[in-house]
This record gives C-alpha cells, structure tokens and sequence, in this order.
C-alpha cells in the first residue's frame, strides 16, 4: 500500500527527516549537499510511502523572485526523488499534484531548478523553461547566474512573464536556483 503525506518541515518528527535527507543522499548519489537540505526545509514536503518505508521526497519552499521590477511570492520546488527501485511509477507525479495544489493556492508563481533528466517530466506537467538571463541578489550586489541558464522552469500562477526577460532569485548558501 502506498500513502502520500503533505506536511509541513515543523510536524515532521526528526526520523522522518532523518529518512528523507538518507533518501534524498542515495537518489542524487551523494551529491546532495547540506545546503541542498537547508534549502529544503521550512515549507511544505511531500512523502510517499510504501510498506512503511520511504519511497519520495518533494519539497515547496517560499522565495521571492524579481522580475520586470515585481518582487513576485514563489514556491520553490526543491529536493524531488523517488527510490530507484520505485521510478516511472506515478510518485514523482503524486508528489508534483500535491505540490502544485499548494503552489496554485498560495503562490504567484512557481520555480524550480531542473536536472537534465528531469527537462521532459517538468514539460509535460506545464513547466516553462525560462529562456532569459538569471541572477541572483548576492551579499555584494546582482550577480549573472549563466551556469544556472536552461534549467529554470517556471510555472505561472496568475502573472504575467517575460521567458526572455532577467529574473532573479533571493541569496541562500549553497546552489542559488
């Protein structure tokens, strides 16, 4: 049997989180950093289960991205995975459907940063690839965020965008998008 939680970081227990972060280290072959967990913590999660073991993780944090002079309220997709044992079963969808649930309701716009593999799976579910210069306001000013062009996906929630327009993301430790 397989269950879908969407909870909030404060009422997970720590072993949940502890069995996410272990989660989330496997699915990105250790090349999950502890800022990549920092950024993903403080918003909503979503967790699939199956016979009582964690099978996917997604998370949805706020953000303020700018854009065309707006400070625009983003949720900001962070930390998917689903088991490789368990991938191109519909969880990673599940998790999305309720992510996006809450991303419509509460957002004005959604953001995430897209691995290469993942470009097709965001398309298909009405992602947008941004198409124009990213930023970042850093600790000394705006800084051009070129490594980071052609994987940022957006999913407008009553805005208007520019793709080909700059946008630029709030400063965090680690990856900024």
């Amino acid at each position: 049997m397989t269950d879908l939680w969407t909870v909030h970081t404060a009422d997970l227990e720590a072993t949940v989180l502890t069995a996410a972060r272990a989660l989330l280290d496997d699915a990105f072959d250790g090349d999950f950093s502890d800022h990549d967990w920092e950024n993903a913590l403080g918003g909503m999660h979503t967790l699939v289960w199956e016979s009582g073991e964690l099978i996917g993780h997604a998370s949805l944090v706020q953000r303020r991205l700018l854009h065309e002079g707006r400070a625009l309220r983003t949720g900001y997709v962070e930390a998917v995975a689903v088991r490789s044992d368990h991938r191109r079963r519909g969880h990673g969808a599940a998790m999305m459907d309720a992510l996006e649930r809450v991303l419509r309701k509460a957002y004005d716009l959604g953001a995430l940063s897209a691995s290469e593999e993942a470009l097709e799976f965001y398309a298909s579910r009405g992602w947008l690839l941004w198409r124009g210069p990213s930023s970042a306001m850093t600790p000394s000013g705006v800084e051009a965020t070129k490594e980071d062009d052609g994987s940022i996906h957006v999913l407008p929630v009553g805005v208007t965008l520019d793709l080909d327009g700059e946008i630029t993301a709030d400063w965090r430790s680690g990856d900024v998008w």
